[in-house]
């Protein structure tokens, strides 16, 4: 089974769950806290089955493989992370609450771009990537020193930007598959050019060869 068919198996498998357990809990009319945690269980294994799959295509399609791979590594670690919190492990610990949350923000960052490296797009919107990257690495950058240092009395500024930041991101997301489709039909179109000059250089040599004497392609007598 390849890397994309394991995360969407476990994709369909946890959502099943997740609707079984809300099933139930409207018919059975109880929520207590081990529902709670199973429910959580499954939800983490949904949201790091849609980070893999964005990763394991980008993979598959052979538009990279440190990114994707990386991407695969921390959403499987950072979902195994989340367990221990939600069934109470670790969950008072704050240090490791913080490194579970920085996992996650990494496997998003990295799976947002080989999500977006799927596209293959021409000299035009090639730019559109790297603006991607900055964007990403930027608002994960203010995140984790939100969390980490806790600053006090940080300014609206910060929050603004983050805002600016998202926004830019989800536009980014949204016109990619449009810059691709463009690339792609920008491409048919060379590749049709190139290959009528080349019947078109075909053509004309033969046409030079059938106009030349037939006996300069005879064999010469013995």
């Amino acid at each position: 089974m390849n890397t994309k068919k394991l995360f969407l198996t476990s994709l369909i498998v946890s959502v099943s769950l997740s609707a079984l357990i809300g099933i139930a809990v409207v018919i059975v009319g109880s929520f207590g806290e081990f529902e709670a945690r199973v429910l959580l269980t499954a939800l983490t294994v949904t949201a790091s089955s849609i980070l893999g799959l964005a990763c394991g295509a980008c993979y598959e399609a052979g538009r990279g493989r440190r990114l994707p791979l990386a991407g695969i590594v921390l959403s499987i670690v950072a979902a195994a992370a989340f367990f221990l919190i939600i069934w109470n492990v670790l969950d008072d610990n704050e240090t490791y609450v913080k490194v579970t949350m920085t996992l996650m923000i990494f496997a998003i960052v990295a799976s947002h771009l080989s999500l977006l490296r799927l596209a293959r797009l021409d000299g035009r919107f090639a730019w559109t990537y790297s603006f991607a990257v900055v964007c990403d690495v930027l608002l994960a950058a203010i995140i984790l020193y939100l969390m980490w240092f806790e600053p006090e009395g940080e300014s609206d500024l910060v929050f603004r930007t983050m805002g600016v930041l998202s926004i830019l991101i989800a536009a980014i997301t949204v016109v990619t598959p449009v810059f691709h489709r463009l690339s792609a039909g920008e491409n048919d179109v060379a590749k049709i050019d190139e290959e009528i000059e080349a019947l078109k250089r075909r053509i004309e040599e033969l046409e030079k060869r059938k106009s030349e004497p037939l006996h300069q392609y005879s064999e010469p007598p013995a």
